[in-house]
């Protein structure tokens, strides 16, 4: 069949619109009528070639959609339900049996190859075919064929068009929080950066009762903004020490803390904000090559432990409808952070996500 797609034609330029051609869906396959897709900084530097896919392509990892038609091994999904697309896995390995499926070990291979398993490619048009099944799913298409594993079956009282992002941005911030520091209430977070993935950190902890949530950041409009989402403090790191801030708010340093930039300079603040036993945790993406380092003489003692996350190392069958019911009950309130753009103005969308104008871009379909 014949649909729309945002096309990744050369790297680090705009997306272009074409019409491709769609191939039939594999048996373990779903074909999805996406509604919406979030606008991941993961979608940029695959844009920008950061970390290289074959071109051209088409990206989009935060789908969501109503699905056309099942493939034939598919069972446990039908024509109509309504879907949240989340990252693909094997769901055979030793990490996805452990519970683990972010972790799987044909992750990179599974996501970010732009073919299925079998080197064929779900997208064509006039000058042959196009990459695909980033993520499992290239959403920035009107209609993809996706991995029927990475599909959350959702219910009709929240809408589709909002629920794209809880796929990997909202997921990886809120796991963090959630998942891997496991904040209890009346626990210290320091929140480093303040796009979606630190924000929906910031309203996780919130969520879970964290008395004390600082929010370090250089722009104090969004600084302005996490108070309002539930920031207890807020700091300037233009015009002050980082380090020396928290640990007059706290006396002692922070229990949990998350770096959402993947600066080495902030990795380094977060580590030494930490109080003695803490737990830090990166999820920011750099540059392949980007080191960061911790000053062991002075830090073995403290006991500190550091996790590189992604995805939250969420389940997300599990902790997408998880996000859901908590948004329900008005505790979750992502849809602060979001803001829609049509397909054409995909461009503008990453431009204003860039400048920090939007958090949380979504194409609408």
């Amino acid at each position: 069949m014949k649909t729309r797609a945002a096309v990744v034609v050369e790297g680090g330029k705009d997306l272009e619109i074409r019409e491709v051609e769609l191939d039939d869906p594999r048996p373990d396959e779903i074909r999805v009528k996406m509604v919406a897709s979030g606008i991941c900084h993961t979608d940029a530097i695959f844009r920008d070639q950061w970390h290289p896919i074959e071109l051209p392509a088409v990206l989009g990892h935060e789908g969501s959609g109503i699905v056309e038609e099942v493939g034939s091994a598919v069972t446990d999904l039908a024509p109509g339900d309504r879907v949240v697309l989340g990252p693909a896995f094997c769901g055979q390995c030793a990490q996805c049996f452990a519970g683990h499926p972010m972790y799987c070990e044909k992750f990179g291979e599974r996501n970010f190859a732009g073919v299925r398993g079998d080197g064929s490619r779900a997208f064509s048009d006039e000058n042959g075919p196009v990459g695909s099944h980033f993520f499992g799913q290239s959403s920035f298409a009107e209609h993809s064929n996706v991995v029927a594993s990475g599909a959350i079956k959702v219910d009709e009282e929240v809408p589709l068009e909002l629920l794209g992002p809880l796929g990997c941005g909202i997921m990886t911030g809120a796991g963090s929080v959630l998942n891997v520091l496991d904040v209890k209430a009346g626990d210290s977070l320091a929140v480093f950066g303040t796009g979606a993935v630190g924000m929906a950190g910031v309203l996780a902890a919130k969520a879970a009762g964290v008395s004390t949530i600082i929010v370090v950041d250089i722009v104090e409009s969004r600084l302005e903004f996490a108070r309002e989402l539930g920031a207890t403090h807020t700091v300037n790191s233009k015009e002050q020490d980082p380090v020396e801030a928290i640990m007059e708010i706290t006396g002692t340093g922070v229990q949990h803390a998350l770096d959402t930039t993947g600066v080495p300079a902030v990795f380094n603040q977060m580590t030494n904000s930490l109080r003695i036993l803490g737990h830090g945790v990166l999820v920011g993406a750099s540059k392949v090559g980007t080191q960061a380092s911790i000053d062991v003489g002075t830090r073995l003692a403290s006991g500190i432990r550091v996790s590189l996350v992604i995805e939250g190392d969420a389940v997300p069958q599990e902790f997408i409808p998880r996000l859901i019911a908590l948004h329900k009950t008005g505790v979750f309130p992502f849809e602060k952070l979001t803001r829609t753009y049509p397909l054409e103005e995909i461009n503008r969308a990453f431009a204003d996500s860039a400048e920090g104008t939007t958090l949380k871009p979504i194409v609408v379909y």
